[in-house]
């Protein structure tokens, strides 16, 4: 063996020691991990996953010379033994500190099935799978025009009506011209707070090698995600407007059927310059109706392209679908096209994701909390046609 191996492993059993003793005074202090001894501990992980690796290639050299020589004798199988356990022990080692880090027990029985307050049961040997549900995301926040400030905030739109623009006639020469004045309105956004909080059993995380903190995080910061999504297409009576506000509205004649002249309607009432970077949005069921319009020589409107982001286009624009919509329905907004960037969103609080270790130790559990504030609503009308189904 490499003369530096047993310094190796006094090192890493001195980073341990390290790692419990932060762990340890946080705990005694009833506190979360400051950023640093975070830090720390992700350093010292690393350091001993690098030791690890290195006595594993020893091990590996050790082995290879004692199958070498093991016709000599027997004392070559009982270190090849040795060192068998010697790598075993360093995994086991490896996983109690990776869990002890994170705050999770492993259970060594593979196949051991735990009950969780959460309702649900995770054998150890396939709990590094978790089937998600999956919804359809448009990407109406990414293509709108952010604001990132706190407080109220204005934005002034100039509304170019005939009534009150600037007004331009035939004038002849030395007669004075008479004045006309321009109105400049405001959008005002605020901020509307939104929060969630959830709460993962302890049990569940101790009897699984997945990480479900990690998880449950993620999973949080996705439904905020998809909460901002909803109320950017839909709003809420007094609270955010959303793409509610929108008044370049095609209302249809009948309250269940799309015909292929009112997707046309529907397009050209969006000014040709905001035409470039024009989408459609719409629900999975709406689209699917779209998908069975033809047109007068029996051609699908809606067709595959390979260049589209999802695949679809239709009129030579792409398709999106959103779990958020609304499917053809009386009275409903179904379909929305345009460009985007005509919706003004803000956050005074970008979302805000916390782990809680202590709060809920009396009721063995984890919390996870998160946070938001945030508004939209429409700040140029041009830009964005609504279709409506009758009431």
């Amino acid at each position: 063996m490499f003369k530096n191996v047993k310094a190796q492993i006094e090192r890493k059993n001195d980073l341990i020691t390290r790692a419990e003793s932060l762990v340890n005074t946080a705990e005694s202090e009833k506190r979360e991990l400051t950023d640093a001894e975070a830090q720390e501990l992700a350093e010292i992980r690393d350091d001993v996953k690098k030791i690890k690796e290195m006595l594993e290639i020893v091990d590996d050299i050790d082995g290879a010379r004692n199958v070498g020589s093991s016709a000599e004798g027997t004392s070559g199988e009982g270190e090849g033994r040795a060192c068998g356990e010697d790598k075993e022990r360093a995994e086991m080692e490896e996983r109690a500190f990776d869990n002890y880090l994170r705050g999770t027990i492993v259970h060594e029985r593979a196949g051991e099935l735990a009950p969780a307050n959460n309702g649900a049961i995770i054998p150890t040997t396939i709990s590094r799978k978790i089937i998600e549900m999956v919804y359809d995301i448009c990407p109406i926040l990414a293509r709108s025009e952010k604001f990132n400030v706190g407080g109220k905030f204005e934005i002034p739109y100039y509304p170019a009506d005939a009534s009150v623009d600037i007004a331009v006639d035939y004038k002849s020469e030395f007669s004075a011209l008479t004045s006309s004045t321009g109105n400049f309105g405001t959008i005002e956004l605020s901020g509307f707070l939104a929060g969630a909080l959830t709460k993962v059993s302890r049990s569940l995380v101790n009897n699984t090698d997945f990480n479900l903190v990690a998880f449950v995080v993620r999973r949080m910061a996705y439904a905020i995600s998809r909460w901002i999504e909803k109320e950017s297409l839909k709003g809420t009576p007094d609270k955010i407007e959303g793409l509610s506000g929108a008044t370049n509205v095609l209302t249809l004649a009948s309250s269940s059927v799309i015909e292929a002249d009112d997707l046309i309607d529907l397009q050209d009432k969006v000014k040709d310059v905001f035409q470039n970077d024009a989408i459609w949005i719409m629900s999975t069921a709406t689209r699917t109706a779209l998908r069975k319009l033809k047109d007068d020589i029996g051609r699908y409107l809606l067709i595959d392209d390979i260049a589209s982001p999802w695949g679809k286009s239709l009129l030579g624009k792409p398709v999106y679908v959103s779990d958020n919509m609304d499917n053809i329905g009386a009275g409903k907004a179904v379909i929305y096209y345009g460009d985007f960037s005509g919706l003004a969103t803000k956050f005074s609080e970008d979302i805000s994701v916390e782990v809680l270790r202590e709060r809920f130790a009396d009721e063995h559990a984890i919390g996870v909390i998160g946070w938001v504030e945030f508004d939209a609503k429409v700040q140029d009308q041009q830009k964005i046609a609504v279709l409506k189904m009758h009431a």
